[in-house]
C-alpha cells in the first residue's frame, strides 16, 4: 500500500511522507528515518503527537505510537516528558571524501537473470521437502542432535551411495562418502590435502571458475591450465604438466565450454593417474542433466581408487541448502576427515537427515525427473528463438545441464555484455572464465573465442519469455 501526508506546520518546513510496503508501521518508520537520513528532518526537531500524525495520516494512534518507540529504541528520536518527540541530536553522517574524478556506477538494476550456474529457485519441491523433514524430525534418534561424525550422518552416507551407484554409476559405500557443506567446501579440504600429500599443482582446465582456482591457489597449489577443444581437457598432456599430482575436470558437461569428456580423453586421465599416482578430482555439478541421450556414467566407475567424485544438491535442488558430498578413494577417507575436524560442523544434521529421507522415499528421483523434462524445453525454446531471430548466433556444448554457450562475432563479446547490462540483463561473457595463462600469446595457446555463458535455467517460468526477448534484442545479427 502507499500512503502520504505533508505538512507544513508540524516541522516547520514542508515535508512530504510517503508509507510504501506491506505494513503501515514499517512504512512510516522508513519514512521518518529517510528524512532524517537526508537532513529533511534536523536534529532537535520536535515531531508532532502521535495523535495529531495519525489524524493526518488517517491510521491508527497505536501505529504511530509503536513507530516512535521503536525509532527511539534504535536511536533516531529521543522522548522526554514534557517536550514530545524529536530527532535525535546525533552526529552526523560523515560524507564520503570527494574525488578528483569520479566514475559511473558499472552496476544497474538487474531486471532479467540469465548467469550460469543457478537453477529455478522457484521450483524447489517446498511440501515435500517440508514433509520429509517432518518425518526425519520425527524419527531422528537423540544423537542426531550432537556435533556429529565429521563424515556427516550415516543415514545420508548411505541413501546416497545407493543413489549414487544407481544413477551416476559411482562405485560408493558409505563408509567412503563425506559429506559436505557444498562443491567449494570439499575443494578447499581436499586442497589441504593435497598440500600435506607435497602435491605441489593441480592441472585445471582452461576455462573454468576463477573461485575454485584461487581456493587450490590459497591451498598453496599451482593451478596449470589444460587445453580445451571440441572433445573437452586434453588429458593427455597431463604428463607433460610439470608438478601436477591431481587433476580437477568436469567430464560430464565441461563448465562453462558445455563438451562433454570423450572417452579416450577420460581412458588417458586414468591412465595418468594409475601411472603417476595422481588424483583426479572429477566434478559432477550438473551430471544428472542430459537431455539427447542417458547421462553418461561418472568417470570415478572407471578408477574409484584414483578419482574423487564430487556432487552437490545444489543445480538440482537448490544452493541454499548447502549440502554436497564426496566418493573418496578408501587411502584419503581418513585424511579428508581429519581436515574437516573432529566433529561435523559444516552441514546441519536435520538437512541431512530431511535430504536423505527425501532421496529414500522417491521423491528426489521424481524432482530431478520433473527438473529434466522441465529444463530440456527451457533449452529446446531457447535454441529456436535464436534460430529464427538471431540465426547467425550458434548455440554450442551438448543438450544438457542448465547452461549453453553462444559464439558470438570476433570482437564483439564486451559490447554485447555492456549492451546486456544497460538492458537490465545479466550475463556473463565467455572470456571471465578463461585462465590467465590460456589464450592468444600465452604459456598455453588457444584460439580467441568471443561469447557468452548463458543460463537457462536460473528465470523463474514468469521471467523466462521476458529474459528470452531481452537476449534476443541484445544480441549481434550475425557470427
Amino acid at each position: 500500500m502507499t500512503d502520504s501526508w505533508a505538512s507544513g506546520t508540524a516541522f516547520g518546513a514542508d515535508l512530504h511522507l510517503e508509507l510504501r510496503g506491506s505494513g503501515l508501521r514499517a512504512g512510516l518508520m522508513d519514512a521518518l528515518r529517510e528524512a532524517v537520513r537526508t537532513g529533511r528532518l534536523t536534529p532537535g526537531t520536535r515531531l508532532p503527537s502521535s495523535r495529531s500524525l495519525a489524524a493526518d495520516l488517517g491510521i491508527a494512534r497505536n501505529t504511530v505510537a509503536d513507530a516512535y518507540a521503536e525509532l527511539v529504541a534504535e536511536g533516531w528520536l529521543t522522548a522526554q516528558q514534557g517536550s514530545g518527540t524529536q530527532v535525535a541530536r546525533r552526529a552526523a553522517p560523515r560524507r564520503p571524501a570527494r574525488t578528483a574524478r569520479t566514475t559511473r556506477p558499472v552496476s544497474r538494476k538487474v531486471t532479467y537473470n540469465l548467469m550460469s550456474g543457478r537453477p529455478d529457485l522457484a521450483t524447489f519441491p517446498r511440501a515435500q521437502w517440508l514433509k520429509a523433514a517432518r518425518r526425519a524430525l520425527t524419527e531422528a534418534p537423540d544423537d542426531a542432535f550432537g556435533y556429529g561424525d565429521p563424515r556427516g550422518r550415516v543415514e545420508l552416507r548411505t541413501v546416497l551411495a545407493d543413489y549414487l551407484a544407481r544413477a551416476r554409476g559411482v562405485y560408493a559405500d558409505p563408509d567412503r562418502v563425506v559429506v559436505c557443506s557444498g562443491f567449494v567446501h570439499g575443494l578447499m579440504l581436499l586442497g589441504r590435502v593435497l598440500k600435506a600429500r607435497k602435491v605441489r599443482a593441480v592441472a585445471v582446465e582452461a576455462y573454468g571458475f576463477d573461485e575454485h582456482r584461487d581456493l587450490l591457489t590459497q591451498a598453496g597449489l599451482r593451478t596449470p591450465p589444460l587445453p580445451l577443444d571440441g572433445h573437452g581437457a586434453r588429458t593427455g598432456e597431463l604428463a607433460r604438466t610439470p608438478g601436477a599430482g591431481a587433476v580437477l575436470l568436469t567430464p560430464a558437461h565441461q563448465y562453462p565450454t558445455g563438451v562433454a569428456l570423450h572417452p579416450d580423453r577420460r581412458a588417458a586421465a586414468v591412465d595418468w593417474a594409475r601411472a603417476t599416482g595422481g588424483l583426479i578430482l572429477e566434478d559432477d555439478y550438473d551430471g544428472e542433466f542430459r537431455y539427447d541421450r542417458q547421462p553418461v556414467g561418472a568417470l570415478q566407475g572407471l578408477d574409484p581408487e584414483r578419482v574423487v567424485y564430487l556432487g552437490t544438491a545444489s543445480k538440482a535442488l537448490a544452493p541454499g541448502l548447502r549440502l554436497g558430498w564426496m566418493v573418496l578413494p578408501r587411502e584419503l577417507v581418513a585424511e579428508v576427515v581429519e581436515a574437516k575436524g573432529p566433529s561435523d560442523w559444516a552441514s546441519s544434521a536435520l538437512e541431512q537427515l530431511t535430504l536423505a529421507e527425501f532421496m529414500r522415499s522417491g521423491g528426489y528421483d521424481r524432482h530431478v525427473r520433473s527438473a529434466r523434462l522441465r529444463y530440456r524445453r527451457r533449452r529446446d525454446q531457447f535454441v529456436a528463438a535464436l534460430a529464427e531471430r538471431n540465426p547467425g548466433i550458434a548455440v554450442r556444448g551438448i543438450a544438457a545441464g542448465l547452461h549453453a554457450v553462444l559464439e558470438l562475432p570476433p570482437g564483439t563479446e564486451r559490447a554485447v555484455v555492456e549492451a546486456a547490462t544497460w538492458q537490465g540483463l545479466a550475463v556473463d561473457g565467455l572470456s571471465r572464465y578463461r585462465h590467465p595463462d590460456a589464450g592468444p600469446g600465452r604459456r598455453v595457446p588457444m584460439p580467441a573465442a568471443d561469447g557468452l555463458v548463458i543460463g537457462y535455467g536460473t528465470p523463474s517460468d514468469s521471467a523466462w519469455t521476458g529474459a528470452l526477448d531481452a537476449l534476443c534484442r541484445v544480441l549481434p545479427d550475425s557470427a
